[in-house]
């Protein structure tokens, strides 16, 4: 019986390892990343366009990911109405980083499982795929199925969110954005310019800066959280995995480069723990508890930082100081 057993978990260890490409997430972020190249010619490229594109990567990351997908729903690091609650699920599902059940029960895998071999992205495996490369693939082990029971039972008690997994309400959102979008920018440009080829193309730079070039730069900054904090920077804390705190995924991230922080205590709000972690998300949900909009904010454990040790990987999940 042992040895079914033990057969059993190779069997099972070796299907878990068993990838094909997700042609579907390829085409798409491919898609993305092409429209987002636009921006950057000489026909769209703007100083007006690319402050438009950050004021609304804060909006959708900041407030859909970070507070919302991160701090909110994964870790219940605070406490908030309803109607935000879902307003900022919207913000998420439009940057286009899965279904908040399936967001949140891969980051809480990670947490389970950080740096070893079930981690969903560790680039213990390799930079590359640790940044992009376990999106591009079927992985088994990360179907809805596997990992909903385990990992997003609580998400999907709510009936709001067991819509979200389902395409039509879900990519709907991400369609009925991109329209909105264009819609509000060929008003503009119409109101503004009062020619329809001039409407046509304040519609189509609102779209390609505040849709595509804004998701792709949000995809890179969270995706930087998963690949370069658990390479370089360094530690307040000694943790069991190889998480960093990145100086300029700190910043770019607004505040989720702070990451041997939020290891060492996931459930705090705060991230930056030192004066010069500066954590924008951190002070967004303070501002919307001035609101009252947020409340119950975790903050972290008392237990001073264990000092400033400076950390790089040697590519082997080990790390040299």
């Amino acid at each position: 019986m042992s040895s079914l057993l033990t057969e059993a978990r190779i069997e099972d260890k070796s299907r878990a390892k068993t990838y094909s490409i997700n042609w579907v997430y390829v085409i798409g972020i491919a898609f993305y990343h092409v429209v987002a190249l636009l921006a950057l010619t000489s026909i769209f490229f703007s100083w007006a366009g690319l402050l438009f594109a950050l004021v609304n990567v804060y909006l959708f990351n900041t407030l859909g990911i970070n507070v919302f997908y991160h701090r909110f729903l994964t870790h219940k690091g605070l406490r908030c109405r309803k109607w935000a609650e879902y307003s900022m699920a919207v913000l998420a599902v439009c940057s286009f980083q899965d279904t908040p059940a399936r967001w949140v029960a891969i980051h809480r895998r990670h947490h389970e499982h950080s740096d070893d071999e079930f981690d969903p992205h560790s680039p213990i495996r390799s930079f590359l795929w640790a940044h992009i490369g376990w999106i591009l693939v079927h992985s088994p082990e990360l179907s809805r199925y596997e990992i909903f029971s385990r990992y997003a039972k609580d998400v999907l008690r709510d009936p709001f969110y067991r819509k979200l997994e389902k395409h039509r309400y879900y990519l709907g959102i991400v369609f009925a954005h991109w329209l909105l979008f264009f819609v509000v920018g060929a008003i503009a440009g119409a109101l503004l310019y009062g020619t329809l080829e001039a409407s046509m193309y304040v519609g189509a730079s609102a779209l390609i800066w505040g849709v595509f070039f804004r998701t792709v730069l949000g995809w890179h900054i969270t995706w930087a959280v998963n690949s370069v904090t658990h390479v370089w920077g360094y530690k307040n804390y000694e943790t069991d995995e190889n998480s960093r705190n990145n100086v300029l995924i700190g910043l770019l991230s607004n505040g989720e480069g702070w990451h041997n922080n939020h290891h060492a205590d996931p459930r705090s709000a705060r991230h930056g723990h030192r004066w010069w972690e500066v954590d924008v998300t951190y002070m967004t949900i303070r501002a919307l508890a001035a609101l009252g909009i947020v409340w119950d904010i975790v903050e972290p454990r008392e237990r001073p930082p264990q000092g400033v040790v400076s950390v790089a990987s040697t590519g082997n999940g080990e790390s040299s100081s």
